[in-house]
């Protein structure tokens, strides 16, 4: 099967378009990556029959993905021509058996590389598999609202968490656990990698304060999924505070307790509740 037509690849295009068409990708803004199953790893080799480049450090450890096959964005590239020019906007890039260095499969024409935060997303992608093995994407973007509230929200788990679960319904459903905060870093490899891999250990989405959203899925529609609901209730979030009015009511931690029990929500982080 060509590289093009594997379901894989058809899903990382629309999640990157999906995201575009949102406005959480300007300029050069986000990036994506997706560990390859067995299966499709076995079909980019017999496709591509021989590496594309030489190994390259990754300036990162990440010994537990040793051998792994990533499809990632590409450095500088823009989310909107993934699907407009597939080959350039990113590629195919296996780990070598030390977990240090990469080397290019297929794509990242023109001597592209991995986006920069790409050893940001192999640290996560080594805990959350440990976590499951089903879990396979990590996404990150800019959603516009999100960003804002860092600006008068506490960069606290507990506080943002209480936050997004208060103004809409399906938030404690969609994300029980949560949601970690980073407060600013310098993006890249280094603190902001390691910190953000510490909080994925509890959580699926990680605040970047002033920056964007790190989202863990299994699938793509559970990436997307996860970060759409946080930017919803965050555009939500934002239009109440720009009335400068005090709220008339709000999803109290009692109506929250009602949720959890409503929907057996077993893995719901209650010490957020007061």
């Amino acid at each position: 099967m060509k590289i093009l037509d594997m379901p894989c690849t058809k899903g990382f295009m629309q999640i990157a378009q999906d995201g575009v068409d949102k406005g959480w990708h300007e300029m050069n803004g986000g990036n994506l990556s997706y560990r390859l199953t067995d299966a499709e790893t076995k079909n980019v080799k017999a496709v591509c029959k021989k590496p594309a480049s030489g190994w390259t450090e990754l300036g990162e450890s990440v010994p537990k993905l040793a051998g792994a096959f990533f499809m990632v964005t590409r450095t500088t590239g823009y989310m909107r021509n993934v699907k407009r020019t597939p080959e350039q906007a990113f590629g195919i890039v296996e780990l070598d058996p030390t977990g240090t260095k990469y080397r290019i499969w297929w794509g990242l024409s023109d001597g592209g590389r991995p986006t920069s935060e790409f050893p940001s997303h192999l640290k996560n992608h080594e805990v959350k598999m440990l976590q499951d093995p089903a879990n396979r994407v990590i996404y990150h973007a800019h959603p516009v609202n999100l960003i804002a509230m860092t600006f008068i929200v506490p960069l606290k788990d507990k506080d943002f968490s209480r936050a997004l679960w208060q103004i809409m319904t399906e938030c404690p459903v969609i994300f029980p656990k949560g949601v970690g905060v980073v407060p600013w870093m310098v993006p890249g490899k280094g603190e902001i990698a390691q910190a953000t891999s510490k909080l994925m250990e509890k959580y699926d989405i990680v605040v970047w304060a002033h920056h964007g959203l790190f989202c863990a899925g299994t699938t793509f529609d559970r990436a997307f999924g996860l970060m759409d609901t946080v930017e919803k209730s965050a555009e939500i979030y934002m239009k109440v505070a720009a009335t400068g009015k005090k709220r008339l009511s709000t999803i109290t931690d009692a109506g929250i307790r009602k949720i959890i029990k409503a929907f057996g929500l077993k893995d719901f982080t209650t010490k957020f509740l007061r």
